[in-house]
């Protein structure tokens, strides 16, 4: 039926709703169930090899991340800073306060800080015996310090027999120790059940405690330690020498710049930050190189499975000259032809977009099972893979519909 628009002019019927295309071309879609096996397997294969692609990419940029971090500094020192003496000594420009691992502790990133210092025995040798016998061989002297009770875990040690002392002891300057695994073999000292002693000169000191994989202080795996207030009443420790520091990974550039200002604040240039730094440029060039060639082959990928659906389109397009030319004599426009052969795209890119974001997800999954990863998949990358399919079905389908949209009805019932 023809009708007229208010000024009286003819308008062309709408002989063809929306509702009308997508029937038809679901339609024909489910009538050829070979071509639509070919069109989806283009499409699946590109949407299924860019997800996997970019999920294995999130997830191997994880796995990366681990692996550096496991990896990276975690160990830092605050000391005073120091400048050369008359003699060639370096003289600290200022003294640490006894509460500064615990004005430490409080910046971010922080996860353990400790006091240490090295005492000056003088003339005193370690031993585990009393009596100073000239005809026992002689053995290599450990070191001695003096540390807040935390240093066991600042130092990313561990107790391996007895126990650690505690601020009780510190406060009550006891005279405890605990020694390294290594100090304690060659001392002698292998029971702590036996309430075992080290000599320091004369006086005796209770081992109460082994640690052994200081991790963080290399020195200290060699050492015999005593609470702090016992290096300043038997010793003469005035002030610490530096804060030993455990921290989370990157995270060296806040201890950096918060360290100096928290101990000195007035004179934050009298402190000096031995912290490793923040992520490392080597793990940044390396994600993003991997970054780059999962990136290029999604590209190449989907390309492919775009020309397969461009090229399953045209051989379409050929096979049904006679029926677009038929479809054109009874009234059919260019325009209502190519929309059909954009919808059974579509609906082909949609079906194919479902199909690859599932097997994307799943091969993604396999993967990170069979490497013992874990596996990243962001929820939103199996609707962009859907959307993605129907988009690259559309734009395969430009030059195919448009084909179609030229033919003649003469020359396509003529089959020229």
């Amino acid at each position: 039926m023809i009708r007229r628009t208010a000024a009286g002019t003819r308008a062309n019927p709408d002989r063809f709703r929306f509702v009308d295309l997508v029937a038809e071309a679901t339609s024909e879609v489910s009538a050829r169930p070979v071509r639509l096996l070919a069109s989806v397997i283009g499409t699946v294969l590109g949407v299924s090899a860019l997800i996997a692609t970019i999920g294995l990419s999130q997830t191997s940029a994880h796995q990366i991340a681990e692996q550096f971090d496991s990896r990276a500094g975690t160990h830092a020192l605050v000391a005073p800073a120091t400048v050369a003496g008359p003699s060639g000594t370096q003289v600290p420009l200022t003294t640490l306060r006894w509460d500064a691992a615990t004005q430490i502790s409080r910046i971010s990133g922080v996860e353990q800080a400790a006091l240490l210092s090295q005492l000056a025995l003088g003339e005193r040798v370690v031993s585990a015996v009393s009596v100073d016998d000239p005809s026992a061989p002689q053995i290599q002297q450990p070191r001695v310090y003096a540390a807040s009770p935390d240093i066991v875990l600042a130092a990313g040690a561990s107790m391996v027999a007895g126990r650690m002392f505690d601020s009780g002891h510190d406060h009550r300057a006891d005279r405890v120790a605990v020694v390294s695994a290594r100090a304690a073999a060659r001392l002698g000292v292998a029971d702590i059940a036996s309430q075992p002693s080290v000599f320091i000169g004369d006086t005796s000191y209770a081992v109460i405690g082994i640690y052994d994989n200081a991790r963080n202080d290399g020195e200290l795996q060699d050492a015999v330690i005593v609470p702090t207030a016992t290096g300043r009443v038997d010793f003469g420790l005035g002030s610490p020498d530096e804060v030993l520091v455990q921290l989370a990974p990157h995270s060296g550039p806040i201890l950096s710049a918060q360290g100096p200002l928290a101990l000195s604040p007035n004179e934050p240039d009298t402190i000096v930050v031995s912290a490793p730094g923040g992520v490392s440029d080597l793990q940044s060039d390396v994600q993003s190189d991997l970054s780059v060639v999962f990136i290029v082959l999604s590209i190449v990928v989907l390309l492919a499975g775009g020309f397969g659906i461009a090229n399953v389109t045209m051989l379409s397009v050929l096979e049904r000259t006679p029926e677009i030319g038929l479809r054109r004599a009874v009234g059919a426009t260019p325009r209502q032809i190519a929309a059909q052969f954009f919808a059974e795209s579509v609906i082909t890119g949609v079906l194919g977009g479902l199909i690859g974001s599932a097997l994307g997800v799943l091969a993604i999954e396999i993967v990170a099972a069979a490497h013992h990863w874990s596996a990243v998949t962001n929820p939103g990358l199996a609707v962009a893979g859907v959307v993605l399919g129907a988009v690259v079905a559309l734009v395969a389908c430009t030059l195919p519909a448009r084909r179609a949209a030229r033919i003649e009805p003469v020359d396509a019932l003529r089959g020229d």
